[in-house]
């Protein structure tokens, strides 16, 4: 109904456009003098004309005619364009399977995975941690054993014990310091164990990986709404994203000073890291809604 509307203001339109352009025909120019009044006029009722001006008035007008036929027919083609039916797309190209059911659960299904390979770095992180102060328990914890010979504190005992003259306060002094020598020997175990999962390198390694995939995947999830819907819903579960982008910027930015001993630097990083984890819980609660809405809106493929 609107392309017919269009097409017929088009049309007159046209007429209009070539009427405007046609002037009234005057082939020539009489010329009279109201005190002679004598009209200058052959005897062949010719009008005079001596600067041929009826000739230029001929060129003129038809100069005029052309234009106006010209943009007649440009009306004319207009008002057929307008009216030939067009297919409308209100949110922009079709993306295929990027804007289909599948593309619109890639996003959920991979921030659900970054959440656990959050959760994996994190205690990767302390992990190393562990296993870098743990060195400095051990040798607070021996240093309140008593003085000893011998490999260790039950070979003391037992040769204190087979000694011709036993010192019974000695001995008693060194089962005393058994519980916090098998403390030393769990925390040396531990130390052991943490050394060779070589948790510094799988922290970094993961955290690498986890800082690439989740700032790619938190803008692949507006592009992919952008494609469905034609716009975007800014909303808490927008925003959590978005502060949790910055929050792996934050703790990444914080590892050279970190690798040369800032304690600072490496409070903020752990700081940034635990917010974060904080903020994809809330991505979960806060895009729960989303995906049920998405499974409603959207079909296979």
């Amino acid at each position: 109904m609107r392309n017919s509307k269009f097409s017929a203001a088009l049309l007159f339109l046209s007429i209009g456009t070539s009427q405007g352009f046609t002037s009234p025909v005057t082939y020539g120019v009489k010329f009279s003098s109201s005190s002679s009044h004598h009209s200058r006029v052959n005897n062949d009722n010719e009008v005079f004309d001596p600067f041929n001006i009826d000739e230029s008035s001929k060129i003129t007008i038809e100069n005029k005619l052309l234009l106006s036929t010209k943009v007649s027919a440009v009306s004319v083609a207009a008002a057929a364009m307008a009216a030939t039916p067009v297919v409308a797309n209100a949110a922009g190209p079709d993306w295929g399977l990027f804007e289909g059911r599948t593309g619109s659960l890639l996003h959920p299904i991979m921030m659900g995975s970054m959440l656990l390979l959050s959760l994996s770095t994190g205690l990767l992180g302390f992990q190393y941690r562990r296993s870098r102060t743990i060195g400095g328990e051990i040798s607070a914890l021996r240093k309140q054993l008593p003085q000893f010979e011998g490999s260790s504190l039950k070979d003391a005992i037992a040769a204190a014990e087979a000694m011709e003259e036993v010192d019974a306060a000695y001995v008693s002094k060194l089962k005393a310091s058994l519980p916090l020598q098998e403390e030393i020997d769990d925390l040396t175990q531990e130390k052991k164990d943490l050394t060779a999962l070589k948790a510094r390198d799988k922290h970094f390694g993961q955290g690498a990986t986890l800082a690439f995939l989740g700032t790619a995947f938190a803008i692949e999830g507006p592009l992919n709404t952008y494609a469905r819907a034609g716009k975007l819903f800014p909303g808490p579960h927008l925003y959590a994203g978005a502060g949790l982008v910055v929050l792996w910027s934050l703790a990444g930015a914080m590892v050279p000073a970190m690798t040369k001993g800032n304690d600072t630097a490496r409070t903020v990083h752990i700081g940034a890291n635990i917010a974060g984890i904080g903020l994809f819980g809330w991505q979960v609660v806060s895009g729960w809604p989303i995906l049920l809405k998405v499974i409603e809106k959207t079909s296979w493929p």
